[in-house]
């Protein structure tokens, strides 16, 4: 019988040790005597690298587990304090709950309603097929009046450098610094007026007289020609996906407004 007892005590002695090892093992810290569960350390880690932004570390884990932390000890100082109490706090604190709300809404029909790979193939298709032909790579020099273009044709005609007199005389400030290149860019990018003048020259050739467009005189020079250059499907998949998922959540948030009755006139 003693043999029992005293196992029995041993068993109870150990049972007590273990019972704070074990609540501590839930809990990341326990603040003014409040245990501060590691569950929500976890949920605020998955919050953080849902987005793919972020990874899981070392280092993030670190910083969740003291900013989880420092919110126990804020609250409770706000609880003291009646915050919670408070008209502001329970205005915003259904502010809050609408956004949390409409924001899983959208993120539920996201996820039921997928961008289909051969959606996204389709879409590559049609914007390749807009975008295909050739690229130029040009320079202009865009001045307001026609009479300056032509006395800066006559100068370049003459052996004035298109670079220099581009930089001196150029209302377009993005190419002006740059000798009046515009880089490599496909006849769609501008205005028709450009594109037809530039389509007509041969590699090395300047346009011999203004070409007028809403935005002031060009004189055109095309520096080289080639094959448009296309990223490859796979390189550009995941943003067309995210943009084709975008307008899916938008035409369901029409939707919802269209097919909603209320007396109410929008703005928009």
């Amino acid at each position: 019988m003693k043999k029992f007892v005293l196992a029995a005590s041993v068993v109870a002695m150990m049972s007590a040790a273990l019972l704070p090892l074990s609540a501590s093992a839930q809990n990341l810290a326990i603040v003014n005597g409040k245990p501060v569960p590691k569950a929500r350390a976890e949920a605020l880690i998955s919050q953080v690298t849902k987005s793919g932004q972020q990874q899981r570390t070392p280092e993030l884990e670190a910083q969740v587990k003291d900013e989880v932390v420092l919110r126990e000890i804020f609250m409770q100082e706000a609880a003291k304090r009646g915050i919670p109490a408070s008209a502001d706090y329970q205005a915003q604190l259904e502010m809050a709950k609408q956004s949390i709300m409409i924001r899983e809404l959208f993120a539920d029909y996201a996820k039921k309603n997928p961008v289909s790979d051969a959606d996204a193939k389709a879409e590559y298709d049609k914007f390749k097929a807009q975008n295909s032909g050739q690229e130029f790579r040009a320079r202009h020099i865009l001045v307001e009046k026609e009479d300056e273009a032509i006395a800066l044709i006559k100068q370049i005609n003459g052996g004035a450098k298109f670079e220099d007199l581009a930089k001196a005389n150029s209302k377009d400030p993005g190419s002006a610094v740059n000798g009046g290149d515009l880089d490599w860019a496909n006849g769609n990018s501008y205005v028709a007026e450009f594109t037809k003048a530039l389509s007509a020259l041969k590699k090395g050739e300047m346009t011999q007289e203004p070409v007028k467009s809403q935005f002031g005189y060009h004189i055109i020079k095309l520096e080289d020609l080639r094959e448009a250059q296309f990223p490859a499907f796979d390189d550009v998949k995941a943003q067309i996906v995210q943009r084709l998922q975008q307008q899916k959540v938008a035409a369901f948030q029409q939707e919802l407004r269209d097919k909603t009755k209320t007396d109410y006139k929008f703005s928009r």
